[in-house]
């Protein structure tokens, strides 16, 4: 009887090279992943991630609901009482499991490749979905200058709102961004001091933008954003800091703890270092949407009869390519071998078929502890060689999402290209 839960599998916790190698020379560099769930204490789970719904609160209610789901992850969350393997994906060879981060541990560039290795001596990026009932806090992710001071890693993030799970909006399809041009730190810093007497007041400073299907933003670090209730797929660097600059989110507290909790703890009440967190030539931007708003963009020479592939995040950080994105789309019965510059994390998020043999389809719903047949990481060798993607469905299109690590994709388009590039 095949395994289906990855608990039934046997934990390999070291030198996993010899059965890494084996599988990518069988697989064409593949290996399948395992699902990684991830609770949050301070959010409302929006329910559309195909978690069962009886397995909302797996990890324990004190720990909150399960509202992201991370993939080809190498990063453990930074949430309090966590798991020790929470946040990591687990490969899954024959009847044995071992972390993603160990098999890269073990393998480096054989897995992310001779530059990715050599500059960061790991996966530096992961993807998630991320499904809330409504909005979450004002919030920023850190600099790699500011993160540094806790020892951390900053975080440059990406969106993307997949139409197939966003079946409905939820409670509030509308994400507050940045700061109205004319804002000051003063406006800011009295919101802080605000702190404890009622609503603070911050989203009063920042514009909102209704969220569309299939369109997505890039934001860079110390950008307050406050992200609304639909799904989404972020591409993004791999920490999980933030501070939450908003107190009150539809009458539920934040506390203080989460606005301070990646700065030193000797700054923990200098409102003004608080504030200083933010870059503000990019909250007050009064170009803002233009130069962070995506859409989707054909990639150039991987398009054919019957598949069609989209940039969906693209564009530079202060100069940087830190992650890109694609959307791969078959319809029924296509078959296409598809080559990239480098490796890459795959979800299926549509439909049935094949990826270089194996199984590949989307589930309809999965269970806590449950295997699946939807994720997969791909090493760059078999990225350059190609993976051939089949769609064996008569009647649904097969959809995958894939996206890749820093500097890999030089050919990926300029923030704003989509006003000259759409289908």
């Amino acid at each position: 009887m095949a395994k289906t839960s990855v608990l039934d599998l046997k934990k390999v916790k070291s030198n996993v090279k010899g059965i890494v190698e084996a599988e990518l020379a069988a697989t064409g560099g593949l290996l399948r992943l395992a699902p990684a769930w991830v609770p949050r204490s301070f959010l409302q789970p929006g329910l559309r991630i195909k978690l069962h719904p009886d397995d909302t609160y797996a990890y324990g209610a004190n720990r909150g609901g399960i509202d992201e789901r991370w993939f080809a992850s190498t990063t453990v969350t930074a949430n309090e009482g966590r798991a020790a393997d929470e946040g990591l994906n687990y490969c899954v060879v024959g009847k044995e499991r071992f972390t993603l981060k160990q098999a890269v541990d073990d393998c480096g560039a054989t897995l992310v490749g001779k530059s990715i290795w050599k500059k960061y001596g790991r996966w530096p990026v992961y993807s998630k979905f991320f499904d809330n009932m409504g909005p979450i806090p004002h919030h920023m992710h850190q600099s790699q200058k500011q993160a540094k001071l806790v020892g951390q890693e900053g975080k440059p993030e990406s969106y993307y709102f997949p139409p197939q799970y966003n079946n409905c909006d939820n409670n509030f399809p509308y994400t507050f961004m940045g700061l109205e041009p004319g804002t000051t730190k003063e406006d800011v810093r009295k919101c802080l001091e605000n702190w404890n007497r009622g609503d603070n007041g911050i989203i009063d400073l920042a514009k909102a933008y209704r969220l569309k299907r299939g369109t997505g933003w890039l934001i860079p670090p110390g950008v307050l954003h406050a992200p609304g209730s639909l799904l989404t797929y972020e591409p993004q660097w791999g920490s999980d800091v933030f501070g939450m600059y908003q107190n009150l989110v539809e009458g539920r507290e934040v506390p203080w703890s989460l606005l301070v909790k990646d700065m030193p703890k000797s700054k923990h009440q200098d409102v003004d270092f608080i504030v200083d967190q933010l870059d503000w030539a990019k909250n007050v931007d009064p170009n803002f949407k233009d130069n962070h708003y995506l859409e989707p963009i054909p990639v150039q020479g991987s398009c054919g009869v019957g598949y069609t592939d989209r940039w969906i995040v693209y564009g530079r950080i202060d100069g940087q390519q830190l992650f890109t994105a694609k959307e791969l789309t078959l319809e029924p019965g296509v078959k296409a071998t598809i080559k990239d510059s480098g490796a890459y994390g795959l979800v299926c998020v549509q439909g049935v078929g094949k990826i270089n043999g194996l199984p590949l389809n989307s589930p309809k719903m999965i269970r806590f502890h449950e295997l699946t047949e939807d994720e997969y990481y791909c090493t760059e060798d078999g990225a350059k060689a190609g993976v051939t993607f089949e769609n064996t469905s008569s009647t649904e299109p097969l959809v995958c999402l894939r996206y890749f690590g820093p500097e890999v994709n030089p050919d990926a388009p300029a923030m704003g290209a989509y006003r000259k590039n759409k289908f």
